[in-house]
């Protein structure tokens, strides 16, 4: 089925021409892909000196340092997440043939959830043991939230507009969501969007453990993200960057473009409910999904794989798991679901992007990869998911669940081509 505009007509469609990561198990989005798909996992048990006093003590950092990748002079005035942002933005543009575009037609909407607050709180330390004068000139360009965005859209080019949308861990599936209506509206021909986080910080770990929300399973790092799982005991904080390029259908194939999938919907909705905790119910998680599958123009009995949101929190898992079957009814057992966050922990502002990618994957390569450390399935959580090794995948539409503090609910709709 073809989505139309409230007035009839077709609406424009736009598709995906370029993908770029880095993530907790590789340094683009091929290795990152392959890591899911095998099953291997990137949280480790942290052992600087101060961890030893944590709670939680697991994190998943990225798999490749972008002190690594990057030219020293260029890193050394970005923060570590406008690093991540850069390289898998420029990845991503590579990927897309480093179109030829003008660039008031260009955009670029890059999200993060927390933003340059290692910059912040490292900043503060040489203000108060340094005194004001050692403070560098780019600390207010590197802890800035649109950070990542502008270190993007300077790399390209773009003044068609940089946006920086923060929606907590729904900020990256918001960033695509609002580049599909830029180009959608006709203000953009292309748009580079994603999402970025770099937080593995003393403060943000201790204060997460403060609420009850990450694992504590300190001693068994690769099984302590267990999404659905009856002993899941909270999330694993993780870090990295995913970007992809969105475009009109018509501009990519006028230029020749190698087109990866379709980006045919998104619903977006809040809950109105807590700051932290989900609806239990999954009511406003319903209501996105709902709006998505409206956007995109398909039915239930069109989608066959959902990439779960399920950060392995006790009440977020169920409630997803409760909205999906409450929408999609008996057609939820055919659809096969996976939870990336079990190999790569919750990368936050970046984690809906980043999953983004991984359903455009699945749907390319027609294959779903494994969730990890799923023994005894939550009774309240009735869906398929896939477990031990990927499942084949048949055709059909596929959702990208994003979820965050604040009761912020996103879903994406991609279609194969």
């Amino acid at each position: 089925m073809t989505a139309t505009t409230t007035d009839g007509a077709p609406r424009t469609r736009v598709v995906v021409t370029g993908i770029g990561a880095t993530t907790p198990l590789g340094g683009d989005a091929a290795s990152t892909w392959a890591g899911l798909l095998e099953g291997r996992s990137g949280v480790k048990t942290l052992t600087q000196d101060w961890a030893l006093e944590l709670p939680a003590r697991l994190a998943a950092p990225s798999a490749v340092d972008p002190l690594d990748v990057l030219e020293r002079v260029e890193a050394r005035t970005l923060d570590r997440s406008q690093q991540f942002a850069l390289i898998a933005g420029r990845e991503a543009w590579a990927d897309a043939g480093k179109p030829d575009i003008d660039p008031t037609r260009l955009g670029v909407v890059f999200a993060t959830g927390i933003g340059g607050l290692t910059t912040l709180l490292n900043s503060y330390d040489v203000l108060k043991e340094k005194g004001p004068r050692r403070v560098s000139p780019h600390t207010v360009p590197m802890l800035m939230p649109n950070g990542p965005a502008v270190t993007v859209g300077l790399e390209v080019g773009a003044q068609a507009g940089v946006h920086a949308p923060v929606s907590a861990c729904a900020s990256g599936a918001e960033a695509i969501s609002y580049g599909l209506q830029m180009i959608r509206s006709g203000r953009a021909d292309i748009v580079v969007c994603g999402g970025t986080e770099a937080v593995i910080h003393p403060l943000p770990l201790a204060a997460f453990a403060s609420m009850r929300a990450m694992s504590t399973r300190n001693d068994e790092p690769h099984r302590a993200s267990r999404p659905y799982d009856k002993a899941r005991d909270g999330f694993i904080m993780g870090e990295g960057a995913g970007a992809i390029v969105l475009e009109t259908e018509e501009h990519a194939k006028a230029r020749g473009a190698h087109i990866i999938a379709e980006l045919a919907g998104a619903g977006m909705s809040a809950d109105a409910y807590h700051f932290a905790a989900p609806e239990p119910e999954g009511r406003g998680v319903s209501r996105a999904l709902r709006a998505a599958l409206e956007d995109a123009g398909i039915s239930t009995s069109d989608v066959v794989h959902i990439n779960a949101h399920a950060t392995s929190t006790p009440a977020g898992d169920t409630a997803e798991a409760k909205a999906i079957r409450e929408v999609f009814g008996a057609d939820a057992d055919n659809i096969v679901v996976s939870a990336p966050k079990s190999n790569m922990g919750h990368l936050l502002g970046a984690a809906g992007a980043v999953e983004a990618i991984a359903t455009i994957f699945a749907l390319r390569d027609k294959i779903v990869p494994p969730t990890l450390n799923l023994d005894d399935k939550d009774d309240e959580v009735d869906l398929d998911i896939v477990t031990v090794d990927p499942r084949p995948l048949r055709p059909g539409a596929a959702l990208s669940d994003s979820f965050g503090f604040g009761g912020h609910n996103v879903v994406l709709v991609f279609q194969p081509v």
